[in-house]
């Protein structure tokens, strides 16, 4: 039997998510070290990637937040952006997306990809 909760928080549902290729044990290393420094908890998934053409490894890493330490949908964002150029050096990408439930941002450093719009 379960005990009655002693404490009850709530705030507003939020999530981003990053979603970037690289080794798993990369990724995950560099959202420890941030999650240490920064005191923040994050979730790790392992994702393949299917394109045209070709596949490749890598996570998901969400954010949310959490009614322990609310924050704003900017701050969340913010936080997500800082935590994914940590990875992409950590994991030595060159790319990567925010996903938001509003938008979805894609960054890249790819010589090709700086044609694009």
């Amino acid at each position: 039997m379960y005990k009655n909760a002693q404490t009850f928080l709530t705030c507003k549902a939020y999530w981003v998510k990053i979603h970037i290729a690289g080794s798993l044990p990369l990724i995950k290393a560099a959202c420890q070290n941030y999650c240490d420094t920064k005191g923040l908890c994050v979730t790790v998934t392992p994702t393949d990637y299917i394109y045209t053409g070709g596949h490749e490894t890598g996570a998901t890493v969400r954010l949310i937040n959490y009614p322990r330490f609310p924050k704003s949908d900017k701050e969340i964002e913010d936080i997500a952006e800082e935590l994914a150029h940590v990875i992409l050096v950590e994991a030595g990408q060159e790319s990567f997306t925010i996903e938001t439930p509003i938008f979805s941002k894609f960054y890249s450093w790819r010589e090709q990809d700086q044609t694009q719009r």
